[in-house]
């Protein structure tokens, strides 16, 4: 273990859920009121920064994408991946229910709920396109909150922090693979070249750029860096809600004549959640791991980068899209039904380490 991993995972084990974090499902509702009220009064200006695009790019949601990524990348430490070793079942498990799993369990609920069974009850021309912000939103495990998952549930931190820079460095190569194949299943097309581009902007770039920073502040110390940390915090969930108040100004007028959207979004979200969440700490039990290597795999396993789903989703198919609406329902109740998770694996902390 090097000094900096150690110094990295005590100091993720030690960080409070800050205050934006914890009340983050008020904070997109605010957004939801924010954005339609915004966009009844003023759809002109919105219809203008929506005309701001290069090569199909948002030029304000782009900065914004930046902000709300890159300090969240910043945190991720790929020195820790040789701490993988550690823990290879636990590793393992999360990385099987991460990318073999969650995608394709999500694309089977998507054709199950919002093809099928919600139907008749969604509007026909976005059917396509709710189904496709599904996928994104599954297709990439959670970097930044998972810290605060794991915290929560009295997870090895190491075990964390080697988990989700594996996460990061397997999605450089996996993402676009993966959302172009599972897309390619439910008969949605998309353009590789409009995926590269996403990738490139919202993964490859900010990636290298945050590393490059990381390295720049480690190097005046870690006091340096922490403060940094903290500085720059806030900036990923402002930009966020930012995000969301201009999504919903375009998504207004189709909510305000379909209010049951949202909640029918919601339904094979937290499905898919409780499903991975179980299917990962049962597997953990039964390969004998410790409880606090299964915590946090479950949780890892079952929650979601929903920043980068968001910015996917508006780059492949615009701020008016259901893909995007969709992406923004898994913000709204990641939250809640996140600490649902981790009251259920504290709890069963007993049955867990029975015999």
């Amino acid at each position: 273990m090097t000094a900096q991993c150690e110094t990295t995972a005590k100091r993720i084990a030690g960080a409070p859920m800050s205050f934006f974090e914890r009340y983050l499902t008020l904070w997109v509702l605010g957004c939801i009121i924010a954005g339609i009220a915004a966009g009844k009064l003023a759809p002109a200006f919105f219809q203008t920064l929506g005309n701001l695009q290069i090569a199909q790019v948002n030029l304000p949601v782009g900065a914004l994408i930046w902000v709300m990524i890159i300090p969240m990348l910043v945190k991720v430490n790929f020195g820790a991946l040789h701490e993988v070793k550690q823990h290879v079942r636990g590793i393992g498990v999360t990385l099987f229910v991460n990318w073999l799993v969650k995608p394709f369990s999500m694309t089977f609920l998507g054709w199950l709920f919002i093809r099928h069974l919600f139907a008749a009850l969604l509007p026909a021309a976005q059917i396509d396109s709710y189904i496709a912000g599904l996928i994104l939103l599954a297709a990439a495990p959670c970097t930044a909150m998972v810290f605060v998952w794991s915290r929560l549930t009295q997870g090895d931190p190491l075990f964390t922090l080697s988990q989700v820079a594996l996460n990061d460095a397997i999605m450089v190569v996996a993402f676009a693979p993966l959302v172009a194949l599972l897309l390619g299943l439910s008969t949605i097309a998309v353009p590789w070249s409009t995926l590269f581009i996403s990738v490139l902007l919202y993964i490859i770039v900010p990636v290298i750029l945050a590393q490059l920073l990381r390295k720049q502040w480690l190097q005046r110390g870690q006091a340096h860096f922490d403060a940094i940390l903290e500085k720059i915090g806030p900036w990923s969930i402002s930009a966020l809600l930012t995000t969301l108040v201009l999504l919903f100004a375009f998504q207004g007028e189709s909510i305000v004549k379909q209010p049951l959207v949202i909640a029918l979004l919601a339904i094979p979200i937290f499905i898919q959640v409780v499903f991975n969440a179980s299917l990962a700490y049962w597997l953990n039990k039964k390969l004998g791991e410790k409880h606090n290597i299964a915590g946090p795999s479950a949780l890892i396993g079952a929650s979601n980068f929903f920043e980068l789903a968001v910015a996917t989703a508006i780059s492949l198919f615009g701020f008016q899209s259901g893909a995007a609406l969709a992406t923004v329902v898994g913000v709204l109740i990641e939250v809640p039904v996140m600490l649902l998770v981790v009251k259920a694996v504290n709890a069963s902390k007993d049955w867990y380490e029975a015999d």
